[in-house]
């Protein structure tokens, strides 16, 4: 044995003495396999562990094994530190290793004697739960110190019961198998403890339940969870528990990170700031290295303020270990690199002071000594000759701490607009007429402020110079004043919505030109608050279909399907919130049409698919699977239905207010009855799912609808049954059918369902348009509902000679466009099957000089014309405008549009459009 590294580890701690004392010989040996020169793997660890409790059943003879182990891995670990043997993080894992070893090994010891007793625990669900530890704090982050308490969470998956002789509920196994756990790692002997264990951090702290179900947690973490308990959550990880463990955990991720920049943690920071700063001054804790000024709670809060603020949008950040964060915040340039590297060598300067301190005489403390025979001890552990020079250099790590530390999160007071308020105000005064000045009024002396609350009128008051200032920029103050007026009133009530756009003045100048761009979007924020908190963190590119799916179905995946309100609100919020990201990118990024059309639709068939799988999951869950036509059984993967989108769905070319043409086909055997306890037909299942996926769409609830749902184009109409079998779809599609029909089905796309069943449909729609028919039949139908179209819905004759122009209704709008492509599939596919293949007008018109039915010219200039009238009524949504604009202004694309129609449509028609 190398004597004088023992001398310096016995001169360094006290601790390490009285571990000698009684271990000597054991020591010894150890010492003789490996001389503490390398470090333990996880692996090592847990055959160690193993290998000391390896065959004992006694409680007694494994609580004083696990003891002694503990104390000759303390040995050695401070042997390592104090001969600088070992760096400080590797210290920190392997410490964090072998708590996690003994969880899982006391874990493992307490669950036999409760089995014998209770059963196993049995979910509702039938698989047997399992005990889920959570690690938190520096143990969860694997940072774990010398003498270093261990945070824990315990929960399980699902409710339930054990199944012994004495059954107990889940819950209250899994008290029984938690409280055993700490009694074996905190329970002191005659040999010590293993872990001290603190379950505080637990939803509701002492006094609350031991363990929690997923479900549990989950409504605690969104109805109660604090801004510091997301703090906490940072560092949270399973140490056992599985899958189970690990679909908790990812629950708790968009708990902690918000999807995008998160404003409102700004606050909530700059408060926990302050009271650390508070706590500092009043309890002058200057020695105590940890809570300190300067101190290594002041570098962790540094990295998880930005954890909290930005991880989110930068998935980097989510590393819970604060020098890997660290790193990662110099890496995407939230820190300049000099601070990186300051704050980095302080941490890892204080964390072996923290060792050191600790080492003395295994305590949680990491305040430094005050009497001179511990002081020269920790100067013989780190290394220094004199207490003044150590306390030189600590001082000088700990300054640069305070240097970063006060420069976080700066009171916003010193980013106040430029110029005062009164003189903001006298020039808003003067672009305004007597409403706006009056509207004005009425908010400064109107009772909606007298019923406001201190903390809210003094934040109203701070966010009012910064929306004067931003109104002043745009373009058009006036409007941007009178529609953001009833939105402010709206949040002032909400306060985190002010701070939200206090603290991010690039988001409040957008939402302004977003108001003088789009009433729609200003009522729709105003009508629904809650996606201000979308809207302020967008980044304003169109949602991906891959993101929205994966975002929907994560949102859903932990609603039980009985919780009718909660899946009717995430599906409203999703639609409603990624509408307003689509209307965004339109406005801000200027988004080409046709890809703001796709991301609406991808929107709304997204928001299609997972209602039709929860109508299914719930219809099924109380009558059970149907079967199909041929007999086999209908699962969720197999769910033999699929829905049919017609329209402006149907041709990918969806708007800000489109409704969804829908039609339903199932593939159910009508007669055969489902499995379930209340067996019905599969006609009457098809029909109950038809029913639940419109009552899930389309019911008024305080988040409004998802979509209004228009079935009226499915067989026979409105006379019609709501859901169709396939085959009946067939014959009447093949044999009674209208050709107004056909033409539908030309826009008619399957948008969810069972991929079989759509391949099925897409299949007969190419038959049906594909039929041969007798041009001047298609012509004659075709100018008839055209005809039918104008008289109802085109402007008046009125209208007309004032000059105005329905975009969409009037000749040589939009539907004549429209009804050319349908004559184009109907009339010419029967012998050019290609024309069939696509269901949007573009597409159509493509394949049609493809083919050589039109000129290339010809094609391109409908396509031009339809993109141009198409744009700008969304533009005219976007306005809340009707689609009523002023006839000079669209002459020349009208004139290309009706040129063509009287060549393809009707050659008898009257050649000026002022004829009409």
């Amino acid at each position: 044995m190398n004597h004088e590294q023992l001398h310096r580890t016995l001169a360094a701690s006290q601790y390490a003495e009285l571990v000698w004392s009684l271990q000597q010989d054991a020591l010894m040996q150890e010492y003789a396999v490996d001389q503490f020169q390398h470090g333990l793997s996880t692996a090592e660890i847990q055959r160690i562990l193993a290998h000391a409790i390896a065959g004992i059943d006694n409680e007694q003879q494994w609580m004083q094994a696990v003891r002694l182990l503990r104390a000759r891995l303390m040995f050695r670990w401070i042997w390592q530190d104090v001969n600088n043997q070992i760096a400080v993080m590797q210290l920190t894992r392997e410490l964090s290793d072998f708590a996690d070893a003994c969880i899982v090994a006391a874990k493992a010891f307490a669950y036999p004697p409760l089995a014998t007793k209770y059963g196993e625990p049995i979910g509702y669900g039938g698989e047997k739960q399992d005990l889920i530890v959570i690690a938190m704090g520096k143990l969860g982050a694997q940072e774990l110190n010398l003498s270093s308490d261990i945070d824990l969470i315990f929960a399980f998956d699902e409710q339930g019961e054990s199944n012994g002789r004495k059954c107990i509920d889940v819950q209250q196994f899994c008290i029984l198998w938690g409280q055993k756990l700490i009694y074996l790692l905190d329970h002191i002997t005659s040999e010590g403890f293993v872990f001290r264990v603190d379950m505080r951090l637990r939803p509701w702290g002492d006094g609350s339940a031991l363990a929690l179900s997923h479900v549990a947690l989950e409504k605690y973490l969104s109805q109660h969870g604090r801004e510091w308990e997301r703090y906490a959550w940072i560092k949270a990880r399973v140490v056992t528990g599985g899958a189970d463990g690990e679909a908790l955990l990812a629950m708790t991720r968009p708990f902690v990170f918000r999807k995008y920049v998160d404003y409102t943690a700004f606050e909530a920071m700059r408060e926990m700031k302050a009271m650390i700063e508070r706590e500092v001054q009043r309890r002058n804790i200057i020695d105590d290295i940890k809570l300190g000024a300067g101190g290594i709670r002041e570098v962790e809060f540094i990295v998880q303020v930005f954890q909290l603020i930005y991880g989110g949008s930068k998935l980097e950040l989510q590393d819970r270990q604060c020098l890997q964060s660290l790193h990662h915040l110099g890496e995407v340039e939230l820190l300049e690199p000099d601070a990186v590297n300051d704050l980095a060598d302080a941490y890892l300067f204080l964390r072996r002071v923290e060792h050191a301190i600790q080492a003395l005489n295994d305590q949680q403390t990491q305040s430094l000594p005050q009497e001179p025979e511990l002081q020269q001890r920790l100067l013989i552990h780190l290394g220094f000759e004199d207490w003044d020079q150590f306390i030189a250099i600590l001082n000088q790590k700990r300054q640069r701490v305070i240097y970063q530390f006060d420069h976080l999160i700066k009171d916003k007071a010193y980013d106040s607009p430029n110029e005062n308020l009164s003189l903001l105000e006298q020039k808003l005064d003067a672009l305004l007429d007597q409403d706006a000045r009056n509207l004005l009024h009425e908010f400064r002396y109107g009772h909606a402020i007298k019923k406001l609350t201190a903390k809210a009128i003094k934040r109203l008051k701070e966010f009012w110079p910064h929306l004067v200032e931003a109104i002043l920029q745009s373009e058009q103050p006036q409007i941007a004043l009178v529609r953001l007026m009833p939105l402010v009133e709206s949040v002032m009530r909400r306060t985190v919505y002010l701070v939200m756009l206090i603290e991010s003045k690039g988001a409040l100048q957008r939402l302004v030109k977003m108001a003088t761009v789009s009433p729609w979007i200003c009522e729709e924020l105003t009508q629904y608050p809650v996606l201000l908190d979308e809207f302020l963190s967008m980044d304003f590119e169109l949602p991906q279909r891959q993101d929205l799916e994966d975002a929907l179905r994560q949102q859903l995946l932990r609603i039980e399907i009985d919780q009718v309100e909660d899946l009717m609100r995430v599906l409203r919020l999703f639609k409603k919130s990624n509408v307003l990201a689509v209307a965004a990118s339109d406005v801000l990024a200027e988004s080409p049409l046709m890809k703001v059309s796709d991301a609406l639709t991808d929107i709304a068939e997204v928001s299609v698919q997972a209602t039709l799988r929860l109508a299914y999951q719930t219809v099924a869950k109380k009558y059970g699977y149907p079967l199909d036509a041929e007999g086999q059984r209908c699962h969720l993967q197999h769910l033999a239905f699929v829905v049919i989108g017609y329209g402006k769905v149907g041709g990918i070319e969806l708007g800000y207010g489109s409704d969804l043409d829908l039609v339903f086909i199932h593939y159910f055997d009508e007669q055969a009855d489902t499995d379930g306890l209340k067996p019905i037909t599969g006609f009457e299942f098809a029909m109950k799912v038809a029913q639940k996926f419109l009552s899930f769409m389309t019911t008024q609830t305080l988040d409004g609808r998802v979509y209004e749902v228009d079935t009226r184009l499915r067989p026979s109409g409105e006379a019609g049954l709501l859901v169709t079998s396939f085959k009946a779809f067939e014959q009447y599609q093949l044999k009674s059918a209208w050709l107004w029909e056909h033409q539908a089905l030309v826009r008619a796309r399957s948008i969810a369902g069972t991929q079989e069943l759509r391949e099925k449909f897409e299949q007969l729609r190419c038959r049906i348009l594909t039929m041969p028919r007798q041009e001047q039949d298609v012509r004659r139908e075709v100018l008839n509902m055209r005809q039918k179209m104008k008289d109802h819905l085109g402007s008046s004759k009125e209208q007309k000679k004032h000059g105005i122009f329905h975009l969409k209704q009037d000749a040589g709008g939009i539907v004549d466009i429209e009804f050319m492509a349908q004559y184009v599939v109907l009339a010419w596919s029967g012998t050019n099957h290609d024309l069939a293949h696509y269901s949007d007008n573009v597409r159509i018109l493509e394949d049609a000089a493809r083919v050589g039915r039109l000129s290339s010219d010809d094609a391109t200039a409908l396509i031009r014309a339809y993109l141009c009238e198409r744009a700008e009524s969304h533009r005219l949504a976007l306005a809340n405008h009707s689609m009523q604009v002023r006839a000079a202004d669209w002459l020349d694309t009208r004139q290309v549009v009706y040129t063509l129609w009287q060549r393809l449509i009707d050659p008898n028609a009257n050649d000026a459009l002022e004829c009409e």
